[in-house]
């Protein structure tokens, strides 16, 4: 059967009818998957910055355990009332819903708190600040997102009939497991696939952290260095060794050869040429590495709190290599948007008014109407708007009474948002980007602005900026997942009622979830929020841009190096350049072989260069068993993949618990094949 993403599917006249979408079941299955996923996102987060969605996730393991469920649990009584019953293809739907809201509000952990914390701007420890961590993240952003992302479904899903193709394979993928026996053996084939490659990555990880030197990190340069050759040294001193990371494999599985090569492409340019350089001509200092050998020199460390003459004058590589990257982002990003959009808002012509008018009118829809979702089955205008109305009223005392913040400046920060959404929804839609790290730096800098020129102290413009930024960018964020959420149901022909009720279930998850795994990560490994201690196993590259950003546009004088400043002009105008080239010159079955520069400028944020390694080496063999193997390929790509991820993620979540209880490698592992045999990268 042909399957149009732009339309609800075909009714399928073999499947039996489905009475039951929204289920206890489903809702909490979505929920623990989605757990599973925030769980793993913070762990990848605070190491790269990178984060992968539950959509696909909760499609294919829902399907697995709740077909396995409806089968074991008898229909009669509460139990099977609750658990039991047909499983079918809309109630797939509302278990990925649950999961997407559960396990999407990560970000803002691995990015703007923090970089509070680093700051000085909250208390020593974030247990101490549980209620003002839940507000952040449960009034600011999830809610208020929520909410304004239902009248958005008729003017972008309906009206636009924008592709959103992560959501729109997510409701293939769901499709293709419910039909009939060949769905359910492919639908086993998938979920062996995921669940035996997630076990051996979580248990790998877990061991891992046992021996380091020896299972996970491959020291090449310090090794050969103990043997003898000594210039080698410089290998490792700059960051570069191999770590088998089973998450980054599958990371650049899912990215593709452009964006992973893009990736470390930026790497060799950043810490293999301009890093070196630098280094060699004056410009930046490392620090020692090691106290059992002076020649261990590391140059990935960076700390924002020395006098800022210190960051001009004698900046570490990293420091340096920092502003190039996040204006290459930033600038590459508002072009590729801007660019891809262009385009869609010429054709749009005068619709989009009237286009947002419908989003307000309600009425049953008759055989004319693109939307033939019953009016029973749609969200009550009174549910958004009351919640709307409430979260935002929430959101102006959260930001008065814990955050200094009048509320005309809340107002403003949910303004932002409000238009920001309007930015990530389109762009999601169109190209499944979510400019969520954009959108944050256009908030910045507009709130940077507002703290001069109010003439706030430091401290005080620095919590505006980084508060006010949290603000809009989580509400855009949210309001483009769940939007996505409603694309899927669009085409399943599920009902959005149920839709909300599961997103709101999986947000109420979401807020405590992620609140407590990060008190969990911050108390295994403080280096997350204390960027004084060197040695640290979290990169947190989206911390260090976001704190950055914060200082740079709240202080008087801007403490950036000249030499850095002209590198990212020079280095940012010309990635705009080469977006605006392969827009308009350059046709679009060629656009893989040019760089992605967001790729390339997140080389120069992240100092771990492995990584790039990984993603390359993952996109390379996936490109290889595409081609040789396609029929492979489509089976069990996603499955392996997702495994990789979750399984490492979730290990590296079992590994902080360990070393909470103490119990951990740090204490009864070996450092074996770890330079100086102090720490392992």
């Amino acid at each position: 059967m042909t399957l149009n993403s732009t339309k609800p599917f075909p009714i399928d006249p073999y499947a039996p009818e489905e009475t039951h979408q929204l289920t206890v079941r489903a809702v909490f299955v979505g929920c623990v998957l989605g757990a599973i996923v925030g769980a793993s996102n913070i762990y990848l987060g605070l190491k790269t910055g990178f984060t992968f969605g539950p959509q696909l996730f909760g499609a294919l393991f829902g399907f697995a355990i709740l077909k396995a469920l409806s089968k074991a649990v008898p229909d009669s009584g509460l139990l099977g009332k609750m658990f039991g019953g047909e499983f079918g293809p809309k109630e797939n739907c509302t278990v990925q819903t649950a999961a997407t809201a559960s396990g999407g509000l990560g970000i803002i952990f691995v990015s703007a708190i923090p970089a509070m914390y680093r700051m000085g701007l909250l208390s020593d420890l974030p247990q101490k600040d549980v209620g003002k961590l839940i507000a952040m993240t449960g009034m600011h952003s999830r809610f208020f997102g929520l909410f304004f992302a239902l009248p958005l479904r008729k003017y972008y899903i309906v009206h636009q009939k924008l592709t959103f193709p992560t959501p729109a394979a997510t409701a293939y993928t769901i499709r293709s497991l419910h039909s009939g026996k060949s769905g359910a053996i492919a639908a086993k084939k998938k979920s062996l696939a995921l669940l035996y490659t997630f076990a051996i990555c979580f248990v790998f990880k877990v061991v891992s952290g046992y021996a380091p030197g020896v299972i996970y990190d491959w020291h090449i340069g310090w090794t050969l260095y103990r043997i003898g050759f000594t210039s080698i040294l410089s290998l490792d001193n700059y960051g570069w060794w191999i770590e088998f990371t089973p998450a980054f494999y599958g990371a650049g599985m899912l990215s593709g050869l452009n964006a992973s090569w893009s990736f470390f492409g930026g790497s060799v340019l950043a810490w293999g040429i301009i890093a070196p350089s630098l280094v060699k001509n004056g410009l930046a200092f490392g620090k020692p590495g090691s106290e059992n050998d002076p020649n261990i020199i590391t140059y990935q460390s960076m700390s924002f709190k020395v006098d800022p003459s210190e960051l001009i004058n004698t900046p570490s590589p990293r420091y340096w290599l920092l502003w190039p990257g996040v204006l290459i982002m930033l600038l590459y990003s508002f072009a590729d948007i801007f660019m891809s959009l262009l385009p869609l808002i010429i054709q749009m012509r005068g619709s989009l008014v009237s286009g947002i008018k419908n989003m307000f009118h309600r009425s049953e829809p008759n055989e004319d109407d693109e939307d033939q979702t019953p009016l029973a089955d749609r969200v009550p205008t009174t549910w958004w708007t009351i919640g709307l109305l409430l979260s935002t009223i929430m959101c102006c005392a959260i930001l008065a009474t814990q955050f200094h913040m009048n509320v005309g400046e809340a107002l403003l920060a949910l303004l932002l948002g409000f238009l920001f959404s309007f930015i990530g929804v389109q762009s999601s839609g169109a190209t499944d980007v979510n400019p969520v790290s954009t959108v944050a730096k256009a908030s910045q800098l507009i709130f940077g602005g507002i703290g001069k020129g109010t003439g706030m102290p430091l401290n005080d413009a620095y919590m505006f900026n980084l508060t006010a930024g949290v603000v809009s960018a989580g509400a855009a964020a949210q309001a483009s997942d769940m939007t996505g959420d409603l694309k899927t149901g669009y085409l399943l022909r599920a009902k959005p009622r149920n839709q909300f009720i599961a997103q709101f279930c999986g947000s109420i998850v979401a807020v405590f979830l992620t609140s407590g795994l990060f008190i969990l990560f911050t108390k295994a490994s403080p280096c997350i929020i204390d960027d004084t201690i060197e040695h640290c196993t979290y990169g947190a590259p989206s911390v260090a841009a976001w704190q950055a950003v914060a200082v740079a546009v709240s202080s008087p004088k801007l403490p950036v190096p000249p030499s850095s400043g002209y590198t990212a002009i020079g280095l940012g105008v010309f990635s705009v350049i080469c977006v605006v080239i392969k827009h308009l010159w350059v046709p679009k079955k060629y656009w893989h072989y040019i760089p992605n520069w967001n790729a390339v400028g997140l080389a120069f944020v992240v100092p771990q260069v492995f990584y790039s390694i990984a993603m390359a080496v993952g996109a390379t063999v996936n490109y290889f068993w595409l081609k040789r193997n396609p029929a492979g390929y489509d089976m069990y790509m996603f499955a392996i993949a997702a495994g990789l991820l979750a399984g490492e993620g979730l290990g590296g979540v079992f590994n902080a618990l360990l070393a909470v209880i103490g119990v951990d490698g740090g204490k009864h592992g070996t450092a074996i094949g770890c330079p100086g045999f102090d720490f392992c990268g």
